[in-house]
């Protein structure tokens, strides 16, 4: 099966002359990532980078497409390749090229890929440590959007020979026991254990992109293959892929074989995380109603700046500059985050109103209501979100 990555190291011209030399790459193509404009040009973003350290990046890097072939190589061997290929303490460059279009990068499409990164960075650091540099400052993240590079980016040093290539690398590489088999421990209290298979499973590649990969609940979700895990206590077996396990302090709670749909996979978080007998449970996923003025509305009505979130998935769905006291007891916002909820007719009990959703995990938010002024009220259950302060960073 072939499956993109993609990796920021520098002028891309290098990175794509070393990935697309690996035994298992189909191919490897320049172009940029990361920003927040579409289809820059190579002018656009040289002229839009920023020379100056910050934290706000606003700007592509210059990136390369990795397509590989699974069945040849793996992600953990590019992802490895891509750290020891470049220097990733450096903030906003890459040797003299400097400006936030020369930063470190790596966007994941998959699952696999994130938890290999994360992993394999945790790895690298220490390596990194003992040898004197400082501290990573990679940027990772799921894929946004690639932007393929200019026609004359491509293929660059095979056309121009002798054409620009510094060498970044620390010169740090892995040791050759981290090679061995990964093994997963138990975390400690609730986890999500997502069974995958060591070759292709087409109902993984669909759990992946339907649900795991737009995961960003507070419970860890972990993808793995059924023998990397140690000092588990499951009873299902585990010779269907995908298997999703439900595991709290390494035991099992719950487990499903096979895919399951976006819908029922949080209907069954929500029952995990909250307790099916829970309120919060109740208003989730059986439209039930917070008591007015009840104590997770008095926590949250005076919270400083930040945002409310999905108790089950960890979308970001309300904003405190839209937040109001409408003196009825319930949180109330002037709106939603774009494109987070969804609203449907409710005519239940005798009464005409509007049903406000969230749109990915599906539970139960509240309705909204018109104001005089023209705007609109959404009357919001508190026990179905949680808070995050905003960073302020």
């Amino acid at each position: 099966m072939i499956i993109d990555i993609v990796f920021a190291a520098g002028c891309f011209w290098g990175v794509e002359k070393y990935f697309e030399g690996l035994d298992g790459v189909v191919k490897a193509e320049s172009g940029y990532a990361g920003g927040n404009y579409a289809n820059p040009t190579y002018t656009e973003v040289l002229a839009k980078r920023r020379l100056k350290y910050g934290s706000t990046v606003i700007n592509h890097t210059e990136v390369v497409k990795v397509s590989f072939d699974n069945t040849k190589i793996d992600a953990k061997t590019l992802i490895k390749s891509f750290w020891e290929l470049h220097n990733p303490t450096q903030v906003n460059r890459q040797g003299h090229d400097v400006g936030n279009n020369y930063r470190s990068a790596l966007y994941w499409t998959t699952e696999n890929q994130k938890n290999i990164a994360l992993r394999t960075k945790a790895e690298y650091q220490k390596l990194l440590s003992a040898n004197g540099f400082g501290k990573i400052a990679t940027e990772m993240k799921p894929l946004d959007t690639f932007y393929i590079a200019e026609e004359n980016h491509q293929d660059y040093l095979k056309r121009n020979p002798n054409g620009y290539c510094p060498n970044h690398s620390t010169g740090v590489k892995f040791e050759k026991e981290q090679e061995k088999t990964d093994v997963i421990t138990p975390l400690g209290g609730k986890e999500i254990i997502v069974i995958t298979a060591e070759g292709f499973c087409p109902y993984c590649e669909k759990f992946e992109k339907d649900v795991s990969n737009a995961y960003n609940g507070s419970i860890p979700m972990r993808t793995v293959t059924a023998k990397s895990l140690k000092g588990f206590d499951i009873k299902t077996e585990l010779y269907a892929t995908p298997t999703i396990l439900h595991i709290e302090d390494g035991k099992e709670v719950f487990a499903h074989r096979g895919y399951i749909r976006s819908k029922d996979f949080y209907e069954r978080l929500g029952a995990f995380k909250l307790g099916e007998k829970s309120e919060g449970y109740k208003v989730a996923f059986y439209e039930g109603t917070d008591r007015s003025f009840c104590k997770q509305y008095d926590i949250f009505k005076n919270t400083p700046d930040g945002v409310f979130i999905d108790k089950i998935s960890g979308d970001v769905l309300f904003d405190t500059n839209d937040r109001f006291n409408s003196g009825t007891g319930w949180l109330s916002f002037y709106k939603s985050v774009d494109n987070t909820t969804t609203e449907l007719k409710d005519n239940k009990y005798g009464m005409q109103r509007i049903e406000v959703r969230a749109k990915k995990s599906g539970i139960h938010l509240g309705h909204v209501f018109p104001l005089s002024d023209g705007r609109r009220r959404f009357c919001i259950n508190a026990t179905v979100l949680e808070f995050v302060p905003r960073d302020k960073n």
